[in-house]
């Protein structure tokens, strides 16, 4: 939504530079969510690795690895400062998952919620840190001004102990294959809101409209859309798209923090067994870990975007305030009658009520194009070398409408909309930001001073994010197959 996720405003021209130094610039307009199409676009990437020769030769000339700097060594057309670096953070990192905080505080509890959404922010937090450590090693070691996520996992690997190298495309054809998992997700979960909300509108001054209903209508539109394929001509869809989230979050806390009954009225801690659902909502929330390297490489200081007080912790200490605060209020305002998502919940029969669901289904409907750009790029980069130069346009075309009709056959079928968001979580969020981060991290610094705490602490938060992956996407399925009776 902002960004979801995510990132409605384009990042600047990205030098990424990968191995070929830093004389490469990308002429693309500045988008942090996008950049990820960057970061695993296979075109020309495996001329970006040097093999061994050019290595050797390269170092004759080069300075010792400790002496290269990545930070001192991007050279940006228009890098962003410390604030616009904070705004795209806190965007890409709130979406819809924020809407279903008091759905993930129902599956909780109200105690239980608050701690584990804190907890949740934390690791994801720590994994963000992790990624970019990674990556400022390993362009030290490659002597390149940035990374993307994809180009970590490949490199690290290729420098990690000699079992673990042969998988080092293996490895970032997986990064690749979650990030799709992932935006196709968002997607998915963007059919099923804008479905549910246009459909509470309608039931004030129409009889009962099946949900489909409505995502049959929404099909064409969003297939046309999504054929823009100039990330500029989106940008004012965007801007107009953040203004009409803003506005509808501020209406939502006006309704949510009226009437509040006491908190014994709600349950202090969630029978043990909803627990994975819990996971599933909150670890699909905290969204932002696929923008991290994208913000980072992109920064005019990038020496203030880590550190305790830095543009990183800032940022996300903020965002899980709002998501707590959210789930808490809007939980022990609606009790157990919360829904997927809290607008669901304002009243039905009130014009400003209705506003709020028009507002944020349009917005919504609107940063569809931005979530699915990520996709797209993806697999159109990899499918592209085997289409004739001629036949490109139809081709992406044709791709991008059946990615969209895959994305509306799976809401078809799974119209709960917090089951959908609990597997996604479950599925693809926690792979990205919980699971991949501490591998990535044992496997850069195998041998270089990984100490016995850090090895344990990395082993800790993978086995949180396996476990969490398993229950999640175990419980999120079973309630697909076998709807909980409400």
């Amino acid at each position: 939504m902002f960004s979801e996720r995510m990132v409605d405003t384009p990042l600047s021209n990205v030098k990424l530079g990968a191995i070929k130094g830093k004389g490469q610039k990308m002429n693309e307009e500045r988008q942090p969510l996008l950049v990820s199409n960057n970061d695993t676009s296979n075109e020309n990437y495996e001329s970006k690795i040097p093999i061994e020769s050019e290595k050797e030769e390269s170092l004759i000339n080069s300075p010792p690895e400790s002496d290269y700097d990545p930070l001192l060594n991007r050279q940006l057309e228009h890098p962003t400062t410390n604030l616009d670096t904070m705004i795209h953070l806190i965007k890409g990192n709130i979406g819809t998952g924020i809407l279903a905080m008091p759905d993930a505080f129902l599956n909780a509890g109200l105690a239980l919620g608050t701690f584990g959404v804190l907890l949740i922010g934390a690791i994801c937090t720590h994994c963000m840190h992790m990624l970019v450590r990674c990556a400022h090693e390993l362009c030290r070691r490659n002597k390149t001004p940035s990374l993307g996520f994809s180009q970590v996992a490949e490199l690290s690997f290729q420098s990690g102990p000699a079992c673990l190298q042969k998988h080092a495309k293996k490895i970032r054809t997986a990064v690749n294959v979650f990030l799709v998992i992932t935006q196709l997700g968002f997607c998915c979960v963007y059919f099923v809101f804008v479905a549910k909300n246009l459909q509470q509108v309608t039931e004030q001054y129409t009889s009962d409209v099946p949900s489909y209903v409505f995502l049959l209508v929404l099909l064409l539109p969003m297939i046309v859309l999504n054929w823009v394929t100039n990330l500029k001509y989106l940008t004012p869809v965007s801007l107009f798209a953040a203004i009409l989230t803003a506005t509808g979050l501020a209406i939502t806390f006006f309704y949510i923090l009226q009437g509040l009954p006491r908190t014994n009225t709600v349950k202090m801690f969630a029978p043990w067994h909803h627990l994975p659902l819990f996971f599933g909502t909150a670890i699909y929330a905290f969204e932002g870990i696929g923008i991290v390297l994208p913000l980072e490489n992109n920064m005019k200081n990038p020496e203030d975007f880590g550190g305790l007080t830095g543009v990183l912790n800032t940022v996300m200490v903020i965002v899980a305030c709002l998501y707590t605060g959210v789930g808490f209020f809007g939980y022990l305002r609606y009790g157990e009658h919360v829904k997927g998502s809290i607008t669901l919940n304002i009243p039905q029969n009130e014009i400003l009520g209705q506003s709020v669901r028009v507002m944020m289904a349009i917005s919504i409907f609107l940063s569809y194009g931005l979530q699915f750009y990520v996709p797209v790029g993806i697999i159109w980069s990899s499918l592209k070398k085997k289409v004739p130069p001629e036949s490109h346009k139809k081709v992406e075309l044709g791709l991008r409408t059946v990615l969209v009709f895959l994305t509306f056959c799976i809401a078809m079928v799974v119209p709960d909309l917090g089951v959908v968001i609990s597997l996604v979580g479950a599925v693809s969020s926690s792979t990205l930001a919980l699971i991949f981060p501490p591998i990535l991290e044992l496997v850069t610094f195998w041998n270089h001073g990984l100490t016995t705490s850090t090895y344990l602490k990395d082993l800790a938060i993978l086995l949180f994010g396996l476990v969490g992956f398993g229950f999640g996407t175990y419980v999120s399925i079973h309630n697909i197959l076998y709807p909980p009776h409400n």
